[in-house]
């Protein structure tokens, strides 16, 4: 993609700058960021600086200067949201669903305002909006969604988008899987499996469904190249794996012989003293992305020995 001019809300994260990095190339990029030095959030590693991007504060809540930088953008994306790496206390709970509810809300207002508003939006949402699943995928059509913490924030935020009366420009939904890129989630696992510790998690049966960062960037450029495409998007590759699979296929990249194994009572006592949730690592997503490949997709990197060969051999 090319000669675009691209506008990522809340992009100064992991996936933001995943994305930037790409398409700052040959495209225009602008970041709305609440800090304008930026939050770690959910990078687990350093931050790298956007060389090849206007950065652009705002405080993902009010308009103000930055609307105007909405005017003849082709394609907006909302990553907003605070990191949900944290305890679900109330504090963190009402600041997880206000921060996403208040960008979709605001990003909707400003559109309204422009004379010449984005073609496209890409709201980013969460796959784990469905059910805890061992038993069978789910998929757009056939999907089971429940009514956990999790889950009632990815109801609320798509709700959110439903609500925009936006005639001039297409919404696009995606339920993001576990993205994998250049830092991220995998800077965690990878020391895990380095150190001899990155056995199974609980019983390992949970699945891992995953989604390459080419194919993030893919899927986008895909939605922006087919002017009827829109709605609700799995995002995630065709072939998840168990997390006893996935830490198996790390372990064999830095060719660690051994894998400790961690039960659930320690990765719950674990995720108490880093002030975060088990849930992150013990809920099975095992989602499908039936209608990319309906509507025909091609995804660059099915299976998991493939992305994380890429990423990090």
């Amino acid at each position: 993609m090319k000669n675009k001019y691209i506008l990522l809300a809340g992009g100064s994260g992991f996936l933001g700058q995943e994305l930037t990095a790409q398409w700052g190339k040959d495209n225009r990029v602008a970041i709305l960021t609440r800090n304008i030095k930026g939050a770690a959030n959910n990078i687990y590693g350093e931050k790298k600086q956007a060389d090849n991007a206007e950065m652009i504060h705002w405080d993902g809540k009010t308009q103000g200067g930055w609307v105007q930088k909405l005017e003849g953008c082709d394609i907006l994306i909302n990553l907003a949201g605070r990191s949900v790496n944290c305890r679900y206390n109330e504090a963190n709970k009402a600041e997880i669903m206000n921060s996403r509810i208040d960008a979709v809300k605001v990003l909707g207002a400003a559109i309204s305002t422009l004379g010449q508003p984005p073609g496209l939006l890409v709201q980013v949402a969460s796959a784990t909006i469905y059910r805890h699943a061992e038993d069978r995928p789910q998929d757009e059509y056939t999907g089971e969604i429940e009514n956990d913490f999790s889950v009632q924030v990815c109801k609320a935020w798509e709700k959110a988008v439903k609500k925009l009366t936006l005639p001039h420009t297409r919404t696009a939904v995606l339920r993001m899987a576990t993205v994998l890129g250049h830092g991220g989630v995998l800077v965690p696992y990878s020391w895990l499996a380095r150190l001899g510790i990155g056995g199974r998690h609980g019983n390992g049966k949970q699945m891992f469904s995953w989604i390459h960062i080419d194919d993030v960037q893919g899927i986008i450029e895909w939605l922006a190249a087919h002017n009827e495409r829109q709605g609700v998007y799995n995002a995630s590759a065709p072939n998840p794996v168990s997390n006893a699979e996935l830490m198996k296929q790390l372990r064999s990249i830095y060719k660690m012989p051994i894998g400790i194994n961690a039960p659930r009572w320690l990765l719950k006592t674990g995720a108490f003293i880093q002030g975060t949730e088990p849930e992150l690592l013990l809920k099975s997503r095992w989602v499908l992305p039936a209608r990319l490949q309906k509507e025909g997709f091609s995804f660059k990197y099915e299976h998991i020995n493939a992305a994380l060969n890429n990423l990090l051999a």
